[in-house]
C-alpha cells in the first residue's frame, strides 16, 4: 500500500505535474515532527476499537494512525462513511479514549493534560447540539461565558460572526428549533470560532449548507486560518471543497490512513499508479476501493451514526 507523506509547505508551493514520480518519505510524520517544533495536532499509533457485543469481534474504527498537522495548516480527512473520519475527530477532541497509541495538541497529551487540551480546540460536528429553545444570540453568550470571554466582547463578535457566514442581527432573537438545519449549523461554526479556536475541528460542517452558504464557510475558515493563525482539521465529502480548502489530504480506508499528499500530489499519483484521470475523485476510489457514499459494512458501535 502507498502512503505519500509530505511536511506542509506553502500555498504557493509549484505543481506537481501528472506524470512526475513523487519522492517516497525518508522518515515517518512522528519522526520529522520531533524534529521542529510542536506541531498543532500530532497522531502517533492512534487506535480505538469498539465492542458491538458479547461474542463479537470488536470493531477497528481507527486503525494505527499517524500524521501530523502543522501549524496554521488546513489538514483534511476522506473517507467513506464509517470510515474512520470521527471517530479520529473525537479522539482529538477528548471525546473518545485512545486503547492504543497517542495523541498531542501543540505538545499536551490528550490523556494527560485533558485540560489544556480542551482550552486550546473547539469542535463543529455534522449534528450541531444546541439549547433549541434559546436563541442563536443566547446560545453563543452561553459557550462565552464557558470561555470566560466577557459578555460585551462577546455580544459583539456574535453579531460579527453571524453576519459574516449570512445570519441578520434580526434573525439573533428567534429560538434555535425554528431555524433551518443549515442556519442551525451556521450558528454551530460561529459558535466555534467565537472561542478563537488554537486548533479548530470541522467534522463535515457544511454538511446540509445551500450552495451559497457553503461558500460562505469556505470562505470564513480560510479567513480565520490567514486572521487567526488557526490549526483546522476538516472531514469532507465534498472533494471540492477539500481541494480548495485543504494544505494536505489524508485517506482514511476502513480506519487506516492509506494515503496522504497535497491534492496535486494525490492527483499526480493516481495517474501515473493507476493511469487514472488526475482528479482526488480517481484517487479516493483507486486507494480505497469504494465511492464516498458507500457504507462499511461492519457497524462502528458509535450510537449517533457518525462515521
Amino acid at each position: 500500500m502507498t502512503t505519500i507523506i509530505t511536511r506542509p509547505e506553502p500555498r504557493t508551493r509549484p505543481a506537481v505535474e501528472a506524470g512526475t514520480r513523487i519522492p517516497e518519505p525518508s522518515g515517518t510524520p512522528v519522526a520529522a515532527a520531533r524534529q521542529a517544533d510542536p506541531p498543532a495536532v500530532l497522531v502517533e499509533g492512534a487506535t480505538k476499537r469498539f465492542f458491538v457485543g458479547r461474542g463479537r469481534k470488536p470493531v477497528m474504527a481507527v486503525d494505527d494512525v499517524s500524521l501530523t498537522v502543522g501549524r496554521g495548516e488546513i489538514y483534511g480527512l476522506l473517507g467513506a462513511n464509517g470510515g474512520g473520519k470521527s471517530t479520529l475527530i473525537r479522539l482529538m477532541s477528548t471525546l473518545l479514549t485512545l486503547d492504543e497509541g497517542r495523541i498531542e495538541v501543540f505538545g499536551h497529551d490528550i490523556e494527560r493534560e485533558e485540560m489544556a487540551v480542551k482550552r486550546l480546540i473547539n469542535r463543529v460536528s455534522v449534528d450541531a447540539a444546541f439549547f433549541k429553545k434559546l436563541s442563536p444570540f443566547e446560545n453563543l453568550l452561553f459557550a462565552a461565558r464557558m470561555y470566560g470571554i466577557p459578555d460585551g466582547r462577546a455580544k459583539e463578535e456574535s453579531i460579527r460572526i453571524l453576519a459574516r457566514l449570512g445570519i441578520s442581527e434580526k434573525r439573533l432573537g428567534r429560538p434555535t428549533e425554528q431555524m433551518s438545519r443549515g442556519m442551525q449549523q451556521k450558528v454551530a461554526i460561529a459558535r466555534a470560532l467565537l472561542t478563537s479556536p488554537t486548533v479548530l475541528l470541522l467534522d463535515e460542517p457544511t454538511t446540509g449548507l445551500d450552495p451559497r452558504s457553503k461558500l460562505d464557510v469556505q470562505a470564513y475558515v480560510e479567513e480565520v486560518r490567514e486572521t487567526q493563525d488557526a490549526s483546522i482539521v476538516l472531514t469532507t465529502h465534498d472533494l471540492a471543497e477539500a481541494e480548495r480548502l485543504c494544505d494536505r489530504i489524508g485517506i482514511l480506508d476502513s480506519g487506516r490512513l492509506v494515503v496522504e499528499g497535497t491534492a496535486r500530489e494525490l492527483q499526480a499519483r493516481v495517474a501515473l499508479d493507476h493511469a487514472l484521470a488526475p482528479t482526488l475523485h480517481s484517487a479516493f476510489m483507486a486507494y480505497t476501493g469504494r465511492s464516498l457514499d458507500d457504507d462499511v459494512e461492519e457497524p462502528t458501535g458509535e450510537e449517533d451514526g457518525d462515521d
